[in-house]
């Protein structure tokens, strides 16, 4: 290890959460990063779960190189080709209702226009989100964040309640044959953010598949009747795709695959493929309404010319070079091969998601379900020793899940070459360590 590099490390940085990998990077192409060292590290997070071309795309390469030399940033208020461009093309990608797009950086930004957006509308405050939601780290998106982060900083925003997460795997809400019932978890959820309610409910944000909450899908139906529940309330449905969108899931949207148009759609991180690119479409009925009573969203980089070039090259890579249809079928060959791990080892508790974004959750044992946040941190170790970045959900009581989303490029042989290190590295910490069982 540099030790000269993490002390200065430590010296000079403010530490924003989980421990930094133990490996100072210094390039990255592809699927993969290098270490000073020159050691290959396969990247099975797509960097934050955002570089879905993988890194150094020679299409995104040019284009930054472009855009900086030509028309990289303007005053807000100003007004370029490739940003019209962009909302054609994006809003030409999703139902004919979503027909108005904002552009900007991140992924808590285009929440919190989404928020802002959604309350001016409806003339109301109440958010509900998820018990394990994960939507950004300012202070509304914050506030509909409910799996980490709300001790310690003072009130959060007045009017965010919760709704239950639909975990199949740990859910107590069963049906007499021992399945899961979704339906009743989502109505008594639903009947506790009634009873909270201070009469003024605004909208729902949800992400399709929760991915810091522990790659939970919402079940087949599930969306459907989420989105009937928030009309029968006057509210708006806003969905957070920022890791689900362009793809990812083996649709072009996750919400696709339900056949479910939001009131409100955010994208970020797949949309910039690694770089900083965001945006919040919604109805045309939406946005005149919010424009008539005086919406405000005035950034400095809002509609900035390089994150319109970047999404644009995005999309044309995307429907080029067949990514949906790709990570649709490369996610089936993954989740083949977790399924096998799950029918292979005991600690393998559960596999779940869709294409190319998908979670393994280790546990001590299948009847318990007892959680294995040490096992966990010990195969992740070890994978990195092999050559592997593996990521695990780093919140309590969930350090035993990992999150698996590689770009939507890589070879099938580094996929496969992926799940055979995180199998090498599970035999091996069981093996070294069963305590860790």
């Amino acid at each position: 290890m540099d030790t000269t590099f993490w002390d200065e490390a430590d010296r000079l940085l403010v530490r924003y959460g989980a421990g930094f990998t133990p490996r100072v990077i210094e390039r990255a192409c592809g699927a993969h990063v290098f270490d000073r060292q020159g050691r290959p590290i396969l990247d099975f997070t797509s960097g934050q779960m955002s570089a879905i071309l993988g890194h150094a795309h020679p299409d995104i390469v040019a284009t930054v190189s472009s855009a900086v030399a030509s028309l990289g940033h303007l005053y807000s208020g100003m007004l370029s080709t490739p940003v019209l461009e962009l909302a054609d093309r994006l809003t030409a990608t999703l139902p004919s209702e979503l027909s108005k797009m904002l552009l900007l950086t991140t992924g808590a930004e285009a929440n919190e226009a989404a928020i802002k957006m959604a309350k001016l509308f409806t003339g109301r405050y109440e958010i509900v989100s998820f018990d394990r939601s994960w939507h950004g780290m300012t202070q509304g998106a914050a506030s509909a964040t409910f799996s980490a982060g709300r001790r310690g900083y003072g009130p959060p925003a007045p009017g965010n309640l919760v709704l239950p997460t639909p975990n199949a795997y740990r859910s107590p809400f069963r049906s007499p044959d021992g399945s899961y019932d979704w339906e009743a978890e989502l109505a008594y959820g639903f009947a506790l953010v009634d009873q909270q309610s201070a009469g003024s409910l605004a909208a729902c944000l949800a992400e399709p598949i929760l991915s810091s909450g522990g790659i939970i899908d919402l079940p087949p139906g599930y969306l459907r009747r989420l989105k009937e529940m928030c009309e029968e309330r006057g509210m708006l449905l806003i969905l957070d795709e920022a890791q689900t969108g362009l793809g990812r899931t083996g649709t072009m949207y996750a919400f696709d695959r339900d056949g479910v148009t939001p009131d409100i759609l955010t994208l970020s991180k797949t949309l910039g493929a690694g770089l900083p690119v965001a945006a919040v479409v919604t109805s045309g009925e939406i946005e005149q309404v919010c424009h008539e009573r005086g919406f405000l969203f005035y950034t400095t980089h809002v509609s900035d010319p390089l994150a319109a070039a970047v999404a644009l090259t995005v999309l044309d890579v995307i429907d080029r070079d067949g990514l949906v249809e790709r990570a649709a079928r490369l996610g089936g060959r993954l989740a083949d091969r977790l399924l096998a791990l799950r029918d292979r080892y005991e600690v393998v508790g559960d596999v779940r998601g869709r294409g190319l974004l998908q979670g393994v959750e280790l546990v001590k044992d299948k009847k318990s379900k007892a959680a294995a946040d040490a096992l966990g941190t010990a195969v992740t170790a070890a994978c990195l020793e092999r050559g592997l970045h593996m990521n695990i959900v780093q919140l309590p009581g969930m350090g035993g899940i990992f999150r698996i989303a590689p770009p939507l490029t890589i070879t099938e042989d580094d996929l496969h070459t992926g799940v055979d290190i995180l199998e090498a590295s599970l035999q091996a910490v069981l093996d070294t360590a069963p305590e860790l069982r």
